[in-house]
């Protein structure tokens, strides 16, 4: 992206109960900025949902509530995308959750399995509970994935 003037409106937006969801939103945040991406960084509740259809890209960052659903916060969100009028929109899915659940990272399916049909979905992350060292090459892979799907646009 660097050599071209294509320059991504990108959005992490999360919900995060016990901080791990928005430690894993910073990492994305910090690697695409070591990428020159500029990437705005969005708690789900300060999101302007309306606004979702001004990103080229988005990634979607929640935690798991229950036996598997999505929580409370980011339903407005999902909601969101099911009326988005533009399937060309690059999103990705990432989660934290505890495997000791029968349903480990439930909300991340919910919305992969949605995005999937409403969006241009390049990846899904499942973290388990905190994001240890080795999950960064996870999240750089995830970043990549939406890179190289994004790419095809300043290709235009």
């Amino acid at each position: 992206m660097a050599l071209t003037n294509y320059e991504p409106r990108i959005a992490v937006v999360y919900a995060s109960v016990t901080g791990n969801t928005k430690a894993v939103a910073e990492i994305l945040q910090e690697i695409c900025a070591a990428k020159e991406l500029e990437v705005e960084l969005w708690p789900v509740n300060s999101f302007p949902l309306s606004g979702l259809s001004r990103y080229d890209a988005v990634f979607v960052g929640t935690y798991t509530w229950g036996s598997g659903e999505i929580p409370k916060e980011m339903r407005g969100l999902f909601g969101e995308f099911e009326s988005l009028e533009r399937k060309g929109i690059v999103t990705a899915v990432f989660g934290t959750g505890d495997s000791f659940f029968a349903e480990f990272c439930g909300a991340v399916d919910r919305f992969r399995d949605m995005l999937y049909v409403h969006t241009d979905l390049a990846a899904t992350l499942k973290i388990e509970l905190a994001p240890q060292n080795t999950d960064i090459a996870r999240c750089e892979k995830l970043i990549a994935s939406v890179i190289n799907r994004l790419s095809r646009f300043s290709c235009k």
